[in-house]
């Protein structure tokens, strides 16, 4: 029997034609996202649904979902479907990561000529039958300096537009390699300098608990007087209350919108003031980028449900059903190995270098050097999965090698993962128990045995007596219960670190007390999700 989709949002007919034209079975009712009790009674008869935004993939809709194996979103963002209970299901949750990246990039530059030159304010004028030309002095791109925050697919399109313009282009971006900043004429800077320096500031960066609300009072009084910003990347970015503030003080001389806290925007604090250009997110809204992002969930989601191919899967990696019941407990390793480097590093990362010890050399090291660098860039890259974290590696210039080898220590399989930066070199080892369970076996040389879990404290700090004391008592008194307790140190009296397994997310003004220790170098909260 062929499978069978539901189209529930707009596709393209030549979409639809994909899933026709490669066995599968299309049920096309481009209306029916909008209809959730509806969509709640027919979910159970289809093998896959294919969404853009409008249909929202619940809970209670995935538990409807009695035959459903994949959802395919056409588009990047899967803020529309309940991640965590498609996994608990089975369910594959794909995307189109990169088909509406020129598109949005696009946007913002448009933005960024329509604040600069006051074009919707001076159409308005001009056609309510005014003259007005002395009123809309605006300024040139050219010479101006564009300050880029997340260079990654899309702000790097945007940095070489900006380039083109004959605008000065600076960048940050915690990932961005100078060498890759030299390849796309721009200039790699501190967040602060940016601020300081940019004319012109763009947002590019996703949405994490970093990055929510960073433009805000503080970063704006960091930026020179006059400044004009545009976000196209995802509201949240900016404390819309706080930009308002600084425009009507003249502090921001204007800004482009495309994104809101809140959407459906009704309301803002932004809207109505002078020079400030608002589109409903238009971000991604060509006919072009509608197009290539349909065709490509069609194409995916037709692969995998007539051959078993696994392609932008947000929650599963690339890998056969012969591989996966032997691989998998290496795969959540992978991750775990590159999120632990990934929340502990700063440094912007020049390379990477994995080395595959013993049995795990002889699988499949792809998708595991694909789920370590998926780990790895999470912090500061939401929106990024196995398939994507490669791309995303490259684009930024991280230097990427793997190795194999036979077995060589008492473990016979470890991963180790080592970075480097212009900084410093670090590195993590782990293995996989008889249990299926991940561990740490070593961390920057110093061995260890650490059990992994969702919630977990990295310290380092000089090997003296107390330490232990100190945050059993800090954490005592804040009510987070310590599960596992492991530590390690180089020589006596040498480098320590310790890794604390908690039951909860530790608060930051507890790890402040923790650092506030003499003997303390550093303090790290890990989150290391999907572990249990």
């Amino acid at each position: 029997m062929a499978p069978r989709v539901l189209v529930s949002d707009k596709l393209s007919e030549t979409a639809v034609q994909i899933f026709r034209d490669r066995g599968v079975e299309v049920d096309f009712q481009p209306n029916l996202g909008k209809d959730r009790e509806k969509l709640l009674e027919v979910i159970g008869q289809y093998d896959g649904l294919a969404i853009r935004s409008a249909t929202k993939v619940t809970e209670k809709i995935i538990d409807a979902a009695t035959n459903l194996k994949v959802v395919g979103r056409a588009g990047i963002g899967v803020d529309n479907v309940d991640i965590p209970a498609a996994s608990k299901k089975g369910i594959i949750v794909m995307n189109t990561p990169f088909g509406n990246s020129i598109t949005t990039a696009e946007h913002a530059i448009a933005m960024m000529f329509a604040v600069a030159r006051q074009l919707p304010a001076a159409d308005a004028s001009t056609q309510a039958g005014k003259w007005e030309k002395s009123r809309f002095m605006g300024v040139e791109l050219t010479g101006k300096t564009l300050g880029v925050i997340g260079c990654g697919n899309i702000g790097a399109i945007v940095a070489t537009r900006g380039v083109g313009l004959r605008m000065r282009v600076i960048a940050f971006d915690p990932y961005l390699s100078h060498e890759r900043a030299s390849q796309l004429g721009i200039e790699k800077v501190e967040l602060d300098d940016l601020y300081k320096r940019a004319d012109f500031i763009t947002l590019h960066t996703p949405m994490t608990d970093k990055t929510r609300g960073m433009i805000n009072a503080q970063s704006l009084a960091k930026m020179r007087d006059g400044v004009r910003i545009v976000n196209c990347a995802r509201g949240g970015l900016i404390v819309e209350a706080d930009l308002a503030d600084a425009i009507k003080s003249g502090k921001v001389a204007g800004a482009g919108i495309d994104v809101f806290e809140t959407e459906p925007a009704k309301d803002s604090p932004l809207f109505g003031l002078d020079n400030v250009v608002c589109t409903p997110h238009l971000g991604a809204s060509t006919t072009e980028a509608q197009e290539n992002v349909a065709l490509q969930v069609a194409e995916q989601m037709s692969d995998y449900l007539t051959r078993g191919a696994v392609t932008n899967a947000i929650n599963m990696p690339s890998i056969t059903a012969e591989e996966a019941p032997i691989l998998t407990p290496f795969v959540r390793l992978a991750e775990c190995l590159g999120a632990f480097v990934g929340q502990v590093t700063e440094e912007p990362i020049r390379s990477v270098e994995i080395v595959y010890d013993g049995l795990v050399a002889e699988m499949n090291t792809k998708a595991l050097t694909s789920a370590t660098l998926s780990g790895l860039m999470k912090s500061q890259v939401a929106e990024v999965n196995m398939v994507s974290a490669p791309i995303m590696a490259r684009e930024r210039g991280i230097q990427i090698t793997e190795s194999t080898r036979d077995k060589s220590g008492v473990f016979d399989s470890y991963i180790k993962l080592t970075i480097v930066t212009e900084k410093f070199t670090r590195s993590v080892a782990g293995t996989v128990f008889s249990d299926g369970k991940p561990r740490f076996i070593q961390i920057k040389g110093i061995n260890i045995d650490a059990e992994i879990g969702e919630h977990m404290v990295y310290t380092t700090n000089n090997d003296a007596p107390g330490i232990i004391g100190l945050l059993g008592t800090v954490f005592g008194k804040a009510g987070v219960n310590i599960a596992n307790f492991q530590l390690g140190r180089n020589r006596p009296g040498g480098d320590a670190i310790a890794l604390l397994y908690v039951d909860s997310a530790v608060p930051e003004g507890v790890l402040d007390q923790v650092r506030d220790h003499k003997e303390i170098h550093r303090a790290v909260a890990l989150r290391f999700d999907g572990i249990s």
